[in-house]
């Protein structure tokens, strides 16, 4: 007799973006061809720990049915991208599909370079296969800036004009976005410094711990601004922030970006380097979720790692952030509800909930014996608590309840996200806590509601042809 398979691991996301095995981080160069949705990400596919980076694939016709595709870059013996491929972006190149992405040798010490790769086969649909450039187009920092950190290149289109932001960090500890003009794709020049940790209105809407800001992305709003997003590096991955504001001409016929408010991209501890897609009607953003467990369990589940959702962001009248789940996600919805009357619901797996309060609520998620975890949400005070103190996170960062204070109403909307043990709860369509919580044997996943609340809830499934 056969032995039984082994049993799905409960932590492991069932329906996010990860591979089967190994290891993941950044999101890179969301991408959408031929009406197919093209992702890739850092991945390491030997072991679940961050080196031997390459680009893993995945693409889907409608955002949830994800296929799995052959790598697309591999690290080259004695090329520039020999110690990893890391981050970058994917654009059109004359009807092109090309990757460029920051490749780094064996003596890198922070500092990458810009590399291209070309897709083999346009008219194919999967772009299953991708040809790198024997050299980079970029193979150092400018001079004369003192640039001790040089990476993740991100490709835009700005009034008729092809440019690319690089994240840098310098010698001083001031973080910065540099900007470069790519007309020509495989001819760049530095065109300035976009925006650094000098500005008064990063300053403040950031803060002064990163030394670098890595992963910058922009993405145009309804309104017609633009959103830069960072991702805050300080010696290690520690937040990730955006600023909204205009790009205006500035000296050496480059580009300045002027802020006007900014603030916390996701108010959770577990949320980095999130790549944007910019649509004709829509931007979509993923992130990256690392593991907040400790090394030995990671090793020995042999995986690490999970992009977030798909999230539609765009900004408000004031500048501060709007974002909410991409609808196409309501298609991993099972057929029929899950029952919420009163009393205690078994939650399975993977769940989607929404709640509206209209006064003080708790919602409990997750409990055992001496501990819950639950989200308590005021709309009076404008506060929603998430509670996960029972289930301790690995690292430096903590355990403590995280707090997200929103404008006050009569109600309140939280929706929550949860696929094994990934938690996105998004405030109203203000704010986000992104978190791993890892469940133990003697847990049990229940939802009670104590407050005057709406409550919807669905199991997700493998998901339905839309």
């Amino acid at each position: 007799m056969s032995p039984a398979p082994p049993a799905p691991d409960p932590s492991a996301p069932r329906f996010r973006v990860r591979p089967p095995a190994g290891w993941i981080n950044d999101p890179n160069g969301p991408f959408l061809w031929r009406g197919r949705h093209h992702l890739f990400y850092q991945h390491n596919p030997t072991a679940p720990v961050h080196t031997n980076v390459h680009w893993g694939h995945v693409s889907s016709p409608d955002l949830v049915h994800w296929e799995h595709h052959p790598v697309a870059l591999t690290p080259a013996p004695g090329g520039p991208d020999e110690a990893g491929c890391w981050s970058g972006c994917v654009v059109d190149d004359d009807g092109v599909p090309t990757a460029v992405y920051t490749g780094v040798d064996h003596a890198h010490a922070g500092l990458g370079t810009v590399c291209l790769a070309r897709a083999a086969d346009p008219e194919d649909d999967r772009l299953a296969e991708w040809r790198p450039l024997p050299d980079p187009v970029v193979a150092a920092p400018p001079a004369g800036l003192d640039v001790v950190m040089f990476r993740d290149p991100f490709v835009f289109r700005h009034a008729g004009r092809r440019w690319a932001l690089l994240g840098a960090g310098h010698a001083d500890g001031t973080p910065s976005v540099l900007l470069y003009d790519c007309e020509e794709l495989t001819r760049w020049r530095f065109a300035g410094v976009l925006l650094d940790g000098h500005d008064p209105v990063a300053a403040e809407a950031l803060g002064d711990e990163a030394v670098g800001w890595e992963c910058p992305q922009l993405y145009r709003t309804s309104g017609g601004e633009q959103v830069l997003v960072v991702s805050l590096w300080d010696g290690a991955p520690c937040s990730t922030g955006y600023l909204t504001g205009r790009l205006k001409p500035a000296a050496r016929g480059g580009l300045c970006f002027t802020a006007r408010a900014g603030g916390r991209l996701d108010h959770g501890r577990d949320f980095y380097a999130p790549a944007v897609r910019q649509d004709a009607d829509r931007a979509l953003m993923w992130g990256w979720s690392w593991e907040a467990r400790d090394p030995s369990a990671v090793l020995t589940a042999g995986w690490a790692g999970t992009l977030t959702t798909p999230r539609e962001v765009d900004v408000r009248a004031d500048g501060t952030l709007r974002v909410t789940p991409a609808p196409e996600l309501e298609l991993l919805r099972a057929a029929e509800r899950l029952a919420t009357a009163p009393g205690r619901v078994p939650l399975p797996l993977a769940y989607d909930l929404t709640v509206t309060a209209r006064g003080g609520t708790t919602v409990t998620l997750l409990r055992a014996a001496d501990r819950a975890l639950t989200v308590r949400v005021d709309p009076a005070a404008g506060t929603v608590v998430l509670d996960r103190a029972g289930w301790p996170r690995a690292g430096s960062a903590g355990s403590a309840p995280t707090a997200v204070r929103v404008p006050t109403g009569p109600a309140l909307t939280i929706r929550i996200l949860v696929d094994g043990s990934l938690l996105e709860l998004f405030v109203g369509d203000r704010a986000t806590v992104t978190e791993r919580v890892y469940r133990r044997p003697d847990d049990v996943a229940e939802l009670l509601v104590d407050g005057d609340a709406e409550v919807s809830a669905w199991e997700q499934v493998p998901p339905r042809r839309g």
